[in-house]
Formats: C-alpha cells, sequence, structure tokens
C-alpha cells in the first residue's frame, strides 16, 4: 500500500511535509506504520499549484528517500496547495508512468488501496475509459483507470457524485471478474481550488485517512498517516465519507456510505 500527504493553505515549502516532520513522507517510504507494507519504494510523485490553474508534476522511479532531486525540490518550492506520494506497487511495474499523483487539466489525483483481482480484468477496466479520456491512459495501474472514469463521469462538475460513480464501476467490475476484497480505497484529488479527501472499502478495513488544522500555515494538511506520531491533534476522516477542504474550512459528506 502507498502512502500520501496533501496540504491547503497559506504558502509553504513543500519539505515541511516531505522531509522535514518526525514522521514525514520520507520517513514513510521506508517506515509506515499504517500501511499493509512498512516500505514504499515503488517511486514517488508530488503535484503542485502555483502560477498556472494546471499543476505541475515531478515523478520518478525510485525509492523517494534515494533521490537528491526530490529533497532538493522540496526544499525550494512553495505552495499552497499541493500532493506527495510514495508508492508500493500492487502488481503494475515500477515506471514513471504508473507512479501517482495523476494529472490532467487542473485536477490532481492520487490514490492509496486496491481492486480486487484487477490484474484479471485490466482489458475490461480499460474499456471503462472512453475514447476522448483514452490517450490519457499513460500507465497500467487501476488507480489511473479510477481517475480518468471520475473525469468522464463529471469531475468539473460534481467531483463528489463522479469519484463515487468510478469507485463503484470498479468495485462491481472486481465483483464480477476479480476477487476479495473488491475495493479499498483513500484518495486526495484538488482542481486547484479545493482538496478533496476521501475513504472507502467494500469490507470493514478502509485506508486511514488524517487531517488536522494548521493554524501556523492557515490551512489544512491530510495525510494517510500522521506526520508527527507524538501529536495527538490528528482527526480520523470516518469511512464511507469524503472531506472538502478549503484554506479555512473543512466540510464533511457521505461517501460509499
Amino acid at each position: 500500500m502507498c502512502r500520501w500527504a496533501a496540504f491547503i493553505g497559506q504558502p509553504i515549502f513543500l519539505e515541511q511535509v516531505i522531509s522535514a516532520p518526525a514522521h514525514s513522507l520520507l520517513v514513510q517510504s521506508q517506515a509506515a506504520s499504517e500501511a499493509k507494507t512498512a516500505i514504499n519504494a515503488d517511486g514517488f510523485g508530488i503535484a503542485w499549484y502555483a502560477h498556472r490553474p494546471e499543476p505541475g508534476l515531478f515523478r520518478d522511479v525510485l525509492p523517494a528517500w534515494s533521490d537528491p532531486n526530490l529533497a532538493s525540490v522540496a526544499a525550494q518550492i512553495k505552495s499552497g496547495l499541493f500532493l506527495a506520494h510514495v508508492r508500493a506497487s500492487t502488481g503494475s511495474a515500477t515506471s514513471r508512468n504508473n507512479c501517482h499523483p495523476f494529472t490532467s487539466g487542473r485536477w490532481s489525483f492520487m490514490h492509496n488501496g486496491q481492486v480486487g483481482g484487477f490484474e484479471h480484468f485490466r482489458r475490461s477496466a480499460d474499456m471503462l475509459i472512453p475514447d476522448e479520456l483514452y490517450h490519457e491512459r499513460k500507465g497500467a495501474t487501476d488507480s489511473e483507470v479510477l481517475f480518468l472514469r471520475a473525469l468522464y463521469h463529471g469531475l468539473d462538475l460534481d467531483p463528489v457524485n463522479a469519484l463515487v460513480k468510478a469507485a463503484r464501476d470498479l468495485e462491481n467490475l472486481s465483483r464480477e471478474k476479480g476477487e476479495t476484497p473488491h475495493l479499498r480505497l483513500s484518495v486526495a484529488m484538488s482542481d486547484g481550488e479545493n482538496l478533496y479527501a476521501a475513504r472507502a472499502s467494500s469490507d470493514h478495513i478502509a485506508p486511514t485517512v488524517y487531517y488536522k488544522r494548521c493554524t501556523q500555515s492557515e490551512g489544512w494538511m491530510v495525510v494517510s498517516e500522521p506526520l508527527e506520531t507524538s501529536s495527538d491533534d490528528w482527526i480520523e476522516l470516518p469511512a464511507g465519507k469524503l472531506a472538502v477542504f478549503t484554506k479555512d474550512d473543512v466540510r464533511l459528506c457521505d461517501f460509499m456510505g
């Protein structure tokens, strides 16, 4: 399973999430404490918003802890909205195109979880992607299918409903052609204005999502596991919920409940 972190608020250096905290994303790439696997060495990626509506994107296949470019970029780039991800593959190859986040237009998207038996129905899953979006299918992951299917369902107009429909499509395929667990999901995504985070599962085990208010940067940190193990002010997002974050507020709504 992968680890991820996101931020929305007043601009901060990316290193304040990626490398500076005691249990930073770099630490989690080697020693995650709330994931199925402690090591997340199958690549990394960051997507950030700055001067243009579309996000910048930097991804590579090296383990996050062994790439000096990541530490340098994180120490120099400031952003008020960004997503960061370290990957543990659930079956697809270690390649740049399979690293998260994925982007399309102004959207960025990253995922932790699995669609049970995806390797047995990958072709059927690909057929869920309409012709007008298929040119954006660069890799071979279930996560990228989920993202492109959500775009098809109207991510621009109704992000919550579009993500629900996309997740249901893949869950139904897994029930028809795959295996259990049919769906385990934690997602973070952004349109450059808001930050969305969701948590759901077809069984009783949903990947974790936490969030906390950051008073100094007047924003929100949203993570798959806390960045400080000694802090008790992280709030766990309940399974079956989706949170919509602005710089000033958070709103929870039902998601696949």
